[in-house]
């Protein structure tokens, strides 16, 4: 039987020949392809030796931590550099004892210890004291599978965690939506109203009935790993294999996927393994002494923008950290698969920086870290192995071909790729021009320029337009008026117009997107504050480290009706640039926007399909707090126009002003 593996290897000139003849401005990098296909099958050999799988070999997560096995104590670790190696804790009275040394059991560093059943408890603390040539420091161990934080001392430490009972798991068949796909991006520890941070079971509670009520069918959680500073929204992990514990235990994040599963929500998770928390005692950088244990020795290994260090994709140890990290989020807490954050960062030794990436000779210069690319492309793999229905999402600004393609094809492996372009083009058309300005067939472009062998997602503003610094969509088109004026009593000219377009942004962003659509919370209302995390700047306070919930469903509800997302297109059917009128149609509907900031138009005529068409959602009703200018349910029929050549089919429409308005085509 031959495997999928061995047909990569064999096969490579024949999917190369499809995959040039999708994409002709590839060819002349063909040679370049080859290779990369060819180093990311060669790894797999490397790592799997012919003996075994992906599966197999990422399990590091069961050799490597602290486990408890025949009625004793476990704990393995990697530090090969170290001298000596101490388990200090609760049970040591944090003192270095000779019966808590560990030893060194393989010449490659790997490190051992056994401990009697009755010596750790759960709830214990512990930590490494790690000893190398010329110095010493105590370390949280790299695979901690539980990290906890004093609230006084702000020190962290690894917690033993066994508790009586083991998490019983009640929905045990859950498969990932293999549609389109409706992400509710959501930070467990801001999703509450109260100023403080919220926990996996207020979310649980809470928030889970308000995103199932709202239609989306895929959860994508932030700042899972634990991380030693609030503030960084996740991304500065130093615990891998640790579930936050600022949001509580285990149990209770388990509980929260469970839940969402019973309920038919898919659970992803941002993993964050393009760089590293550049802490050293709670994180992996110089964890025995070293600066390029995990991570590229010299300059490489630190990211100067993002203050943290940069992994060395090419070592075979990271490679197996990494590997295992996918599977164990996947293993422990049934996670549905993963947002891999930052990629343009790991693919590119510049890491993205001051890059516009305006051709394809970018893509395979020097500059390209394969390493990275060939251990992304083994993750993938390898998340589809252990989960066949697991969903990945690349996050990726340079446009790398073949990113979200499977590696028979000659891909990276993604499932889907984000449309990062959307969102950065709608903040510098804010930002730089009035909307009178705006010119209707460059919007049109930039929302559905995307590979059409690739499947992408869509999203109108990202998490970090909610940041402090800078803004949302809704706060950049509103201003200040926004806390004084937002009031239905109140006609505020700033005000109309900014719900007027914030409405009309996300509706033709939504349904002009590839297979996919992503809102952060709080960005479908407009949500009219930013995030700022507890800070001495801000005399610690949560108050703007929550949100505000007022969700509107109908949207979602439109998009799954019509499974607008699971037709190609959209195809467009008219656009004029001084009008700022654009309709195109997909899924058999027909969606018509004006943009115009002060021309409503009567009788507006464009060529469609004969046809009876009725008026199934307006942007204007009062509802949604237009201002009720068009009539619910109302049919129009297409005329004849004989003074062409041929014969066409007119539409004539009512559009009032800054607004958007769908039709179902009802009879032929």
């Amino acid at each position: 039987m031959t495997t999928d593996k061995e047909s990569v290897f064999s096969g490579i000139d024949d999917l190369l020949q499809s995959l040039l003849e999708r994409d002709p401005f590839l060819r002349p990098y063909e040679e370049a392809l080859k290779r990369r296909i060819e180093r990311i099958c060669e790894m797999e050999k490397r790592l799997t030796q012919g003996k075994t799988d992906l599966a197999e070999f990422a399990a590091g997560h069961e050799y490597f931590g602290l486990h408890f096995f025949d009625e004793e104590w476990i704990f393995r670790e990697w530090a090969p550099n170290a001298t000596a190696v101490y388990l200090v804790g609760d049970m040591t009275g944090w003192l270095e004892k000779e019966a808590f040394a560990l030893d060194r059991i393989k010449r490659d560093g790997v490190w051992e210890i056994r401990i009697p059943e009755k010596t750790l408890k759960h709830g214990d603390l512990y930590r490494l004291r790690i000893h190398w040539h010329g110095g010493e420091g105590d370390r949280i161990p790299a695979y901690a599978r539980r990290v906890v934080q004093d609230p006084e001392t702000l020190i962290f430490n690894a917690q033993v965690w066994l508790p009586s009972s083991i998490y019983k798991w009640q929905c045990n068949d859950f498969l990932c939506p293999s549609g389109a796909l409706f992400i509710y991006e959501a930070h467990v520890g801001m999703a509450q109203e109260e100023e403080k941070i919220g926990s996996y079971r207020e979310f649980t509670r809470h928030i889970l009935p308000r995103i199932i009520d709202s239609g989306y069918n895929i959860l994508q959680l932030m700042a899972i790993p634990e991380h030693p500073y609030y503030g960084s929204f996740g991304y500065h992990v130093s615990s891998f294999f640790a579930a936050s514990s600022r949001f509580g235990t285990p149990e209770e994040l388990k509980e929260l996927i469970d839940t969402a599963h019973a309920a038919g929500l898919a659970v992803i998770m941002d993993i964050v393994h393009s760089h590293a928390v550049s802490n050293e005692v709670e994180g992996l950088s110089r964890f025995d002494g070293t600066y390029y244990q995990y991570f590229h020795e010299g300059p490489r290994g630190f990211h100067e923008a993002w203050d943290s260090r940069c992994f060395d994709y090419g070592k075979y140890q990271v490679i197996h950290f990494l590997l295992s990290n996918c599977r164990f989020w996947l293993d422990e807490y049934r996670f549905d698969g993963f947002r891999f954050d930052g990629i343009t960062s790991m693919l590119y030794r510049h890491h993205g920086l001051g890059k516009a990436f305006t051709s394809y000779e970018q893509y395979f210069d020097d500059s390209v870290d394969e390493d990275a690319l060939t251990y992304l492309a083994l993750a993938n793999r390898l998340i589809h192995e252990v989960r066949p229905d697991a969903l990945t999402i690349g996050e990726d600004i340079s446009g790398m071909p073949g990113l979200a393609m499977p590696l028979s094809e000659g891909g990276i492996g993604f499932d889907y790729r984000f449309a990062m372009g959307i969102p950065d083009y709608w903040i510098r058309l804010i930002k730089h021009l009035p909307d009178e300005e705006w010119h209707i067939g460059h919007l049109w472009h930039e929302l559905t320029n995307r590979r059409r062998d690739e499947k992408t997602i869509s999203y109108s503003e990202s998490h970090d337009q909610a940041l402090v610094g800078d803004k949302t969509l809704l706060f950049r088109l509103i201003g200040s008026d926004m806390f004084s004026h937002m009031r239905v009593s109140d006609e505020n000219i700033m005000v109309d117009r900014g719900i007027a377009l914030h409405k009309l942004i996300r509706l033709i962003t939504l349904t002009t997107a590839g297979s996919g659509y992503l809102n952060f919370m709080g960005n479908e209302f407009g949500h009219p504050e930013w995030i700022d995390f507890p800070r001495e700047g801000n005399a610690w306070s949560y108050c703007y480290a929550r949100r505000q919930w007022h969700l509107d469903r109908d949207m979602i509800a439109l998009a799954k009706r019509f499974r607008i997302l699971e037709f190609p297109g959209p195809h467009l059917l008219f656009e004029h640039l001084k009008d700022k009128v654009i309709a195109f149609e997909r899924g058999g509907l027909l969606f018509v926007f004006n943009f115009h900031p002060t021309r409503s138009y009567d009788n507006y005529s464009f060529e469609v399909l004969l046809g009876k068409y009725r008026m199934i959602f307006e942007s204007d009703a009062f509802e949604y707090g237009g201002h009720g200018r068009l009539l619910a349910d109302q049919y129009h029929l297409t005329l004849p126009d004989t003074s062409r050549s041929r014969e066409r089919h007119l539409l004539s429409l009512y559009l009032p002003t800054r607004t958007a308005i769908v039709l179902q085509r009802v009879e032929t």
